[in-house]
């Protein structure tokens, strides 16, 4: 290896192993800040809305319809009913792959996203549907709150509590011409580490985890399934050494095809049938997950959104428009630890776009690091299968991921570039 070279991964390899001294002064710091603790947005205020705007959550309280549509909700205010809440401190971050922390004290970054939506050539009634970030408090992840504006007839937002579901909904009448809809979304986001030296998470609810272990229509847990999972841990018993060694199996045994559409199919009984394990980062989440399911391990994909660029390789961010930058990450629960964050999609794009040989160093440390690591330059939607949309006339989707919309009855997503004109962004907020 050359000089340059074994520098470069020793930098990297830091990442992996904090220092003594490192751990202690972030130890120091934590007990000298513990009185500020993290923000949190107040409540969850949603409302229906009938008229032209509407809003939820850190919006501006000025009485009137068009300042509860308007942006002026930073810092994030409180429900007239609950208690005051602080803004999410953002930091600065350095933009390259040798600088990430070693986990220190979590570093909060805000973002705005707006979703900007025209639909065209449409008849009769017209409903749409978009995936909002999840409702609950998530390691690495705050909602903030939602504001929205079109000249829709009513719109709104509902949950699927058995989904951990959230998302906005908009209805036009029949005849209405050119159904157009802007929402603005505010999410907080740190980036998820996992540290094997900590066992104090708290235990997750024993539904979730049931629901975590069930098959689904793309995620079958018997047959060749349960066998490949059994030849891919071997006699190894700790349950995080299996979620391990099913995620080396996964990144050993795939290929990224940048052919597909979307974020792949999901059907992961097809794929392993056929032998051709080969897809986009759904297909590999979910072969994960299915892997784990097989053999106890409650696992679940996490459907989300790129937001931003990446410090790790360019080809695993985004900016400009992100219409088609979805992406699926999975997650993996162990007790003591709590949920395990995972990526092999990512590794698996990094080798196609980087064109990365096995033996590469940064490949090396990539798929190290991806084990217990998400770069939150990303937005978590949700981890809902077998979807039906409330109001929704088609049948149910294998995930929602996607804006959807119906008009007569007939069912497009925003693929469908002729009739769905669809923008969104995100921007960094300082506060």
């Amino acid at each position: 290896m050359k000089r340059r070279d074994f520098l470069a991964v020793s930098a990297l390899l830091s990442l992996l192993a904090p220092s003594s001294a490192t751990l202690a002064a972030n130890r120091k710091k934590a007990g000298a800040t513990s009185g500020r603790g993290d923000a949190r947005s107040g409540g969850r205020s949603g409302e229906r809305s009938g008229g032209r705007s509407g809003s939820r959550g850190g919006s501006s309280s000025s009485g009137t319809r068009k300042g509860r549509g308007a942006r002026s909700y930073r810092p994030v205010q409180a429900p007239a009913s609950g208690a005051p809440a602080e803004a999410i401190t953002p930091s600065v971050e350095q933009r390259n792959a040798i600088s990430l922390p070693d986990e220190p004290l979590p570093q909060w970054r805000n973002y705005d996203v707006s979703s900007l939506i025209t639909l065209h050539d449409v008849r009769g009634k017209v409903r749409l549907w978009l995936p909002l970030a999840q409702p609950r408090d998530a390691v690495g992840q705050r909602s903030l709150g939602h504001s929205w504006q079109g000249n829709f007839d009513s719109a709104g937002i509902y949950r699927d509590p058995t989904a951990d579901l959230e998302v906005f909904y908009a209805d036009w009448k029949d005849g209405s011409q050119t159904p157009r809809l802007q929402l603005l979304s505010q999410v907080a986001k740190h980036d998820r580490h996992f540290d094997i030296t900590r066992r104090n998470a708290a235990a997750e609810k024993g539904e979730v985890l049931r629901r975590c272990l069930q098959s689904s229509n793309l995620v079958p847990t018997d047959g060749l399934v349960r066998r490949t999972a059994e030849r891919a841990i071997g006699r190894i018993k700790d349950p995080v050494a299996q979620g391990k060694a099913i995620y080396d199996w996964v990144v050993d045994n795939t290929t990224y095809d940048p052919t597909q559409s979307g974020i792949g199919r999901g059907d992961i009984e097809a794929m392993l049938d056929s032998g051709q394990l080969s897809g986009k980062s759904a297909d590999i989440a979910l072969l994960f997950v299915a892997l784990c399911r097989s053999i106890g391990i409650p696992a679940r994909p996490v459907f989300g959104l790129r937001i931003d660029s990446s410090r790790l390789f360019a080809g695993l961010g985004a900016t400009g428009n992100l219409r088609a930058v979805q992406h699926c990450r999975a997650e993996f629960y162990t007790p003591g630890y709590g949920w395990i964050p995972v990526d092999p999609g990512d590794v698996r794009k990094a080798i196609h776009d980087e064109r990365l040989s096995p033996g590469d160093p940064k490949l090396v440390v990539l798929r190290k690091l991806l084990f217990g690591f998400w770069e939150m330059n990303w937005i978590a939607y949700n981890s809902a299968q077998d979807v039906r949309l409330f109001g929704a006339t088609g049948g149910t989707l294998p995930f929602f991921v996607q804006p959807q919309a119906e008009a007569g009855g007939q069912r497009f997503d925003s693929s469908d570039v002729q009739r769905f004109s669809y923008t969104v962004s995100a921007s960094r907020v300082e506060i």
